[in-house]
């Protein structure tokens, strides 16, 4: 039986390499693709795949938002987060979010088989690079609590509204993305800044792309 996968990257080139390569497995279909991560929650319940490739770093709704969300609606699919950074806050974000591995986008085609094949079957997987810096940081900070991110206390619409604020989107513009109304993103907004002591969008942007809910790519 082969396995679903739905690949999610909001670089169309990414996405068909992937699929090119991917399918060259006998155990592996491609059922979907999308490039943000609204369009991968949509993909997820049209397709019912096993697996979500999910990118990180996408305009509109951000892949660990989206994983967010996937892991909440549909628990039995699987997502293997895919990402250019190795930063420890990604990692961490990635797997608080749900994913059940993470691989840098350098990686070796077959390593990125072996570790669809492991997170289908319900293990976890880290690439090598990656659990270093998992568990360097668990050893370095071992005995000490570490505080909540700030983002982590934001609701996940208001996450939402975050990036869309960080991409530039006017208050009109959020509003008819998100199907609300403009006196509702303001009252998110102005939640948003009160959660996180901000008091202008111009922080609100550099906080957003330093804790990777977005990107300037």
């Amino acid at each position: 039986m082969s396995i679903k996968v739905v690949v999610v990257d909001d670089h169309k080139i990414m996405r068909e390499g992937l699929r090119s390569l991917l399918e060259r497995e006998n155990d592996l279909l491609v059922v979907g693709e999308a490039d943000t991560g609204r369009q991968a929650i949509q993909c997820v319940s049209d397709t019912a795949p096993d697996l979500v490739l999910m990118d990180l770093s996408m305009p509109e709704m951000n892949g660990i938002e989206a994983t967010r969300r996937i892991v909440a609606e549909f628990p039995d699919v699987r997502v293997l987060a895919l990402s250019m950074h190795s930063d420890r806050r990604f990692i961490e974000e990635a797997l608080a979010a749900g994913a059940f591995g993470f691989l840098l986008k350098d990686c070796a085609f077959d390593e990125l088989v072996v570790a669809i094949r492991e997170v289908t079957a319900g293990r976890y997987y880290l690439s090598p690079r990656i659990a270093g810096v998992v568990v360097s940081d668990f050893l370095g900070r071992h005995g000490r609590p570490q505080p909540v991110p700030a983002a982590r206390r934001l609701t996940p619409r208001e996450r939402e509204v975050l990036q869309l604020v960080a991409e530039g989107k006017n208050t009109k513009e959020i509003a008819f993305a998100l199907g609300v109304s403009v006196k509702t993103v303001e009252t998110q907004r102005t939640q948003i800044m009160k959660k996180l002591k901000m008091g202008s969008v111009a922080e609100l942007t550099k906080y957003a792309i330093r804790e990777g809910l977005t990107s300037l790519d």
